[in-house]
């Protein structure tokens, strides 16, 4: 098993930056996938980033020049560094990690920016 914790998150006006950490525990192999999702009401959960533990990275479009996404190997650690946040990026962002066919949540932290 694998344990997610998320933290950062938060009420930010249009324009501004915010940063989310996600710290996994448990039983973690070195070949592993960590990422973020987000997931805005009445729509379906999807991709923002996410990075292999090799250091190959995929963005979302939509993302792609505003946000990065980084880890930290010794500590398990993912992070999400968001730019310039618009106020289409208001969601429940959701840490996510994958290996051996095993796929991880953690519980949501809200993003919410303001016009």
């Amino acid at each position: 098993q694998v344990r997610l914790v998320e933290s950062g998150g938060g009420l930010v006006q249009a324009g501004g930056s915010l940063r989310l950490s996600c710290a996994a525990s448990g039983s973690i192999f070195r070949l592993n996938v960590m990422g973020w999702y987000r997931q805005a009401p009445g729509k379906q959960r999807e991709l923002v980033a996410d990075t292999t533990s090799g250091g190959s990275i995929n963005y979302a479009d939509s993302v792609k020049g505003r946000f990065t996404i980084s880890r930290d190997n010794a500590k398990n650690t993912v992070y999400l560094q968001m730019n310039s946040l618009k106020p289409e990026d208001t969601a429940a962002y959701y840490c996510n990690f994958r290996q051996w066919g095993n796929n991880y949540w953690g519980q949501g932290t809200q993003v919410t920016v303001s016009s």
